[in-house]
């Protein structure tokens, strides 16, 4: 039993000497949720048609339930071009990235990137769990301090598309108003 004590104490001990380092915030901004374009009535009626045909193949191939699935897409993607995101507070700190309150620890992410989307420049940033990705909505002009800070935690390298984000990127650009 004594033997028990004595290895308990050095662990102890090292805790004590442990500094703890507090948090601090190495760059804070605030922008939108997510990327925003509000759309025209030309866009919406050709996607209700593209909509309508497709659903009526596979009303006829399948059943009832990927009209549903169809119709609640285009619904969730109305109302994502029709209401705003809230502008919200994004936090780079000395031991993750805070969005919001919710906080995404050095250890989580693997590396980052920037792009453009609807007249919105973005760092992405992959993460090892899921989603995957985010996506956050930057000012141009804070692009060149927001490299500095990431890359002494990440590297920045861009990850190659998909076929998957190819085939969207592709279809996105056939769609009126997004030229």
């Amino acid at each position: 039993m004594p033997a028990l004590i004595e290895e308990t104490k050095p662990k102890e001990e090292e805790k004590e000497n442990q500094e703890i380092v507090q948090e601090k915030d190495l760059f804070v901004w605030s922008s939108p949720a997510r990327p925003f374009k509000r759309r025209d009535r030309e866009f919406y009626i050709t996607i209700c048609a593209i909509a309508g045909i497709v659903g009526l193949i596979l009303f006829l191939t399948e059943g009832l339930m990927p009209v549903i699935l169809i119709i609640s897409l285009i619904f969730l993607f109305y109302v994502l071009s029709t209401v705003e995101p809230d502008v919200i507070e994004y936090k780079i700190i000395n031991k993750g990235i805070k969005i919001a309150d919710a906080k995404v620890d050095w250890n989580l992410l693997t590396r980052f990137w920037f792009s453009r989307r609807y007249d919105s420049e973005l760092l992405i940033i992959e993460e090892k769990i899921l989603p995957g990705r985010v996506e956050l909505v930057i000012k141009g002009e804070d692009k060149e301090k927001l490299r500095e800070v990431l890359k002494k935690y990440v590297i920045e390298e861009e990850t190659p598309l998909s076929f998957l984000d190819k085939s969207a990127n592709w279809f996105s650009r056939k769609l009126p108003g997004n030229k």
